[in-house]
């Protein structure tokens, strides 16, 4: 049996899976907000209920925000921050009494779709999560491609390619840097290009609501949030030119973008044509929880 957690930064989830993908047991809390030791109990407890109620042990994978260093194991670059500078898989170990296999959140979406969704049989998966920020991961043969430093496909804290003169040089970033891709192709990034525009908080789902219904402010916006989309896809393709992009996250599930994008990335591409295929997550924003768990999957 594979177990896998998805360790968000409001929720828990635990999922087991049989070797063939059907879904033993599933459990799901809140994210303590008491401290570290909390979330490892919380952890131990969502494992063991996985186990009572499929009736057997199993190998456990942990998706996380963020990324452990490959050489020491500490934690880094994640925004959900009590996990960063902490030994995370080590700790996991000694509570949990086995082994533990750590990878970001994206790289589980890329697994799980690399494994049985959007990317099924595909040799390179690239997955992308689109929803409050924004996300890389990289599945090759369907397993984690992480890199040499454990940071492959951090695409949420490259540059917006191809900046234009009104963008540069970009908003700051939580990171402490200016103009990550992780302000601008993602809910949050079409917030702001929306109250900056307009002086008015509007959410996501209202502007592509407001966009559908003709409003000009909202279609501007959305425009220019495809345009951005487009330009990272375009500069992918470029370094790495997968078999498949998937897009996971609340922004993937706007229909409108997987027509919109192929003639746009052209526009920007080292080439004269984009054929690679634009999918959406096939298992939704269960493909973390499912990709943690495919971890383990030989």
């Amino acid at each position: 049996m594979l177990i896998g957690i998805d360790w968000g930064g409001t929720k828990m989830e635990v999922i087991a899976l049989d070797r063939n993908g059907g879904t033993r047991a599933r459990h799901r809390v809140a994210t303590p907000t008491s401290g570290y030791d909390a979330c490892i109990r919380a952890v131990v407890e969502l494992v063991a209920a996985a186990e009572d109620t499929a009736g057997e042990r199993g190998s456990i994978g942990i998706g996380i925000p963020g990324s452990p260093n490959p050489r020491t194991g500490i934690v880094r670059n994640s925004n959900a921050v009590l996990i960063n500078g902490k030994p995370l898989g080590r700790d996991l170990e000694a509570a949990l009494g086995r082994q533990v296999r750590l990878a970001n959140d994206a790289n589980c979406l890329a697994v799980s779709e690399a494994v049985d969704g959007a990317g099924k049989d595909a040799h390179v998966v690239f997955g992308i999560i689109v929803g409050t920020g924004h996300g890389g991961g990289l599945a090759i043969d369907g397993k984690v491609h992480a890199g040499y430093q454990g940071v492959a496909a951090e695409i949420g804290h490259y540059p917006l390619p191809w900046m234009k003169q009104d963008e540069y040089p970009g908003h700051k970033c939580w990171c402490g840097k200016f103009g990550c891709l992780d302000m601008y192709a993602c809910g949050t990034g079409l917030e702001l290009d929306y109250r900056l525009t307009t002086g008015v908080e509007r959410r996501g789902r209202d502007i592509i609501e407001a966009k559908r219904a003709g409003d000009p402010a909202a279609t501007g916006v959305y425009d220019r949030f495809v345009d951005r989309l487009a330009r990272s896809l375009a500069l992918l393709t470029n370094i790495v030119d997968p078999d498949v992009f998937v897009l996971g996250g609340g922004m993937s599930n706007v229909d409108e973008i997987y027509g919109e994008l192929p003639e746009l990335i052209t526009k920007y591409l080292f080439g004269d044509s984009f054929e690679t295929p634009i999918r959406k997550a096939v298992h939704g924003d269960s493909s973390g929880v499912r990709g943690a768990a495919w971890l383990w999957k030989e």
